[in-house]
């Protein structure tokens, strides 16, 4: 347990220097901004000079006060370190960010991914980096809003105002700085082990687990259906495979029973064991 703490506040302070690198190398020199509270902190520093580093903790330490009770402990904990780790490295890198570019287009690539995985790397042990994600708790407990459409509203909220400071091309920008960011956020925190299910109906259901199961080496759960207009019973296979491995189901499947029915859901997140079937048992 302590290993895994520790392991966890590593990976907190490792993504919280990827994202003050990240704004101060890419976003501040070449006067682009983001969304949330780091918009807010950003355009501060533009209108004020004020540091980004005290302004990012305050604003957050004065969010994280009004919403703490709506985060479980650790999560809380996780939380006031991400947010100290965040301000300190941004105070620390302030004066040495330099601009690496004069290419504003690549400024924002390198902007969008160095804070996505920074903050990729702390959502990943269950933190969360305060600005919006607590404005948004908010909006949940007192509103009703989901917590997505919070986020996204309080983001565009910044982002549109931010315009009138830098400028509707420096806004553009911003909004690609996003994308990517979101994108790597997304890559770290999910990884390249992207998961798919998959949902068979199909008139010759053993030969397809069969095959499934001696080609892939992948279990398959047998689900009873019954046909809504045709009230006939039959079986239902349901597995959960890695995307890469869909075309291969597919095509299985297809040799199998040319007629069968497939359906292909995203899967968020997977919880538990016994996916996969042992080589021994194949």
């Amino acid at each position: 347990m302590m290993k895994k703490t520790l392991q966890d506040i590593f990976y907190i302070l490792l993504g919280a220097l990827i994202f003050a690198l990240g704004v101060n190398y890419f976003t501040i020199p070449n006067h682009l901004s983001e969304g949330g509270i780091l918009g807010i902190t950003i355009i501060a520093h533009y209108l004020f000079d004020w540091s980004p580093g005290v302004v990012n903790f305050v604003l957050n330490v004065v969010l994280l006060t009004v919403g703490y009770k709506f985060f479980e402990k650790r999560t809380f904990v996780y939380t006031l370190i991400s947010i100290g780790a965040c301000s300190g490295f941004l105070f620390l890198t302030e004066d040495v960010g330099r601009r690496i570019t004069e290419d504003t287009f690549l400024a924002s690539i390198f902007a969008g991914l160095l804070v996505g995985v920074g903050l990729g790397l702390i959502f990943r042990t269950g933190g969360t980096s305060g600005g919006s994600t607590i404005l948004a708790r908010l909006t949940h407990q007192w509103l009703g809003w989901s917590m997505g459409k919070g986020m996204l509203v309080f983001d565009l909220v910044v982002v549109v105002g931010s315009m009138f400071i830098i400028g509707l091309e420096k806004t553009m920008y911003t909004l690609l700085i996003i994308f990517i960011g979101a994108k790597a956020i997304d890559f770290i925190v999910e990884g390249l082990d992207e998961k798919v299910a998959v949902m068979i109906i199909s008139n010759a259901p053993e030969q397809v687990l069969a095959s499934i199961t001696k080609r892939m080496s992948r279990g398959l759960t047998v689900l009873d259906g019954r046909g809504g207009y045709t009230g006939q019973n039959r079986e239902v296979l349901y597995i959960v495979i890695n995307k890469q491995e869909l075309v291969q189901l597919k095509d299985i499947i297809k040799e199998t029973d040319e007629h069968a029915y497939v359906t292909v859901h995203n899967v968020h997140e997977m919880l538990g064991h016994g996916y996969k079937a042992s080589k021994k048992s194949a």
